[in-house]
């Protein structure tokens, strides 16, 4: 037994992961229009068909885009906490009572031989929340959309085989940039995204012998360059005597599927 996964996506416009084991197939989001989910699915040799499930994070736009297409496409059962059932409705159409799931927050649920934890991120949306993967001893963190990561969500995340964990923006880039002040205020309050530097800081609690590779992600477009969030992060673990494989992420690329081993 074994966990796989692709970041299929990720960065402000478009958002989706997925994750498999010998029994299970989850995908996290689809932030991308159906025709890009199947061309995303389609270049990893996954077939959306075979889904076991969609759980999704959070209401925004990059994040659900797709989901109500795909869900109907494919009939497959979605799963998302109360609070982003009601935030979300308006925009994914028409589901089937029997796809409709819920998932709280703060809470472990079982996909054949995966184990789910949610846990919730501090973030402008009803109820944002994100996940550890748990299967056979191995262990997958995703964190992302969130304005700082606090201990309660690292003890959650903790020595993780693999973190996806978000590098959102270089905050002189992003000080310096063409956003509005409103726009770069909420980047970088308690409830936006994690910078570069944050995202350093974060992991080099977080990380132990276990930790094997992360991969930076959710990177701003404007705010910031896979180069450059690679370096940020790496010098602050070498500052620390830490060494880690960084993998960077893409909107539209997908990462190849990689095993945890």
């Amino acid at each position: 037994m074994t966990l796989r996964f692709s970041v299929l996506a990720s960065g402000s416009t478009g958002n989706a992961f997925y994750i498999e084991s010998d029994e299970q197939k989850l995908l996290v989001d689809a932030g991308l229009s159906g025709k890009q989910m199947d061309r995303l699915f389609d270049e990893v040799a996954v077939d959306p068909a075979s889904l076991d499930g969609i759980l999704v994070t959070h209401e925004h736009s990059d994040h659900i885009k797709g989901l109500g297409i795909i869900a109907r496409k494919y009939n497959l059962p979605i799963y998302a906490n109360e609070k982003t059932w009601k935030a979300m409705e308006n925009s994914i159409g028409t589901i089937s009572p029997d796809q409709k799931f819920d998932f709280g927050m703060e809470t472990v649920n079982t996909f054949g031989d995966i184990e789910v934890e949610s846990f919730g991120v501090s973030h402008d949306a009803a109820e944002p929340m994100f996940f550890t993967f748990r299967n056979d001893g191995k262990k997958v963190a995703l964190v992302t959309d969130l304005g700082y990561v606090s201990e309660r969500i690292k003890r959650t995340v903790e020595d993780a085989d693999v973190y996806i964990f978000e590098a959102n923006h270089d905050i002189g880039m992003l000080r310096m940039g063409r956003y509005p002040w409103n726009v770069k205020r909420r980047i970088l309050s308690d409830s936006g995204h994690v910078s570069n530097e944050d995202c350093g800081l974060a992991l080099s609690d977080l990380i132990t012998n276990r930790t094997n590779r992360v991969y930076l992600a959710h990177l701003s477009q404007d705010n910031n360059m896979k180069e450059l969030a690679r370096m940020s992060v790496d010098n602050i673990l070498k500052e620390r005597g830490m060494t880690l494989d960084i993998q960077d992420t893409d909107p539209k690329i997908p990462t190849r599927l990689y095993e945890v081993g």
